[in-house]
């Protein structure tokens, strides 16, 4: 057996709804959040789809939060926890599906907002893979076909719950989530480079004028 074979026959393929249960969401509107105010961390499916990568650490990445503590604690959907992915069920094109794995959440209180879909899985997978797996290429063309609407496109869980997850072992799951972690924090330095020298040839150019 070639080892292509070897590496390929160690992968395995499971519905979506074999590999994920889902969390209950809340439906508060932008304008109840806050920066700053309040305790509870709200995900809203905007920042998923503009602001958020393939992985969100709350550690680092500036979560909007719940501005209303009592609001917050009257509302029943479940506190995410690392690994959970939050799928952003709704967008005005095709970048609906789009997702984000959660990380370092440590004792701070996540949740799930408007239009999103909070999705754990069952068992065990490497940090950061799933946010990886769900946002690429071949897992996102099995939503194509699965979105409705025209104006503002979505997807159901139903419709989502019947595609199909690739995963190898935990051990492959890691050495991939770390490479393409890595390979991300990269392009974001030399983007920041690239506008600290763009910056600098503005300022220049202002100058000589």
């Amino acid at each position: 057996m070639t080892e292509s074979c070897i590496n390929k026959s160690a992968w395995e393929q499971r519905k979506f709804s074999k590999v994920f249960s889902f969390l209950r969401n809340n439906t508060l509107s932008r304008a109840e959040l806050s920066e700053s105010e309040g305790k509870t961390f709200n995900v809203h499916y905007g920042d998923i789809l503009v602001k958020f990568g393939e992985v969100i650490d709350a550690r680092f990445d500036v979560l909007p939060r719940i501005a209303d503590d009592n609001l917050a604690e009257r509302l029943s959907c479940q506190t995410l926890a690392n690994g959970d992915v939050i799928i952003a069920d709704t967008a005005e094109d095709e970048t609906v599906g789009k997702c984000s794995e959660l990380c370092g959440c440590g004792e701070q209180t996540v949740i799930s907002g408007l239009h999103t879909m909070a999705c754990r899985p069952m068992f065990e997978f490497a940090s950061r893979y799933l946010g990886y797996c769900l946002n690429s290429p071949s897992f996102h063309e099995q939503l194509l076909p699965l979105m409705q609407g025209i104006k503002v496109i979505s997807i159901s869980k139903g419709s989502i719950s019947d595609t199909k997850i690739r995963f190898p072992s935990v051990t492959e799951q890691r050495a991939i989530g770390q490479l393409l972690s890595s390979l991300d924090n990269l392009i974001t330095l030399h983007q920041r480079e690239q506008n600290m020298l763009f910056s600098h040839k503005l300022s220049l150019a202002k100058a000589a004028a």
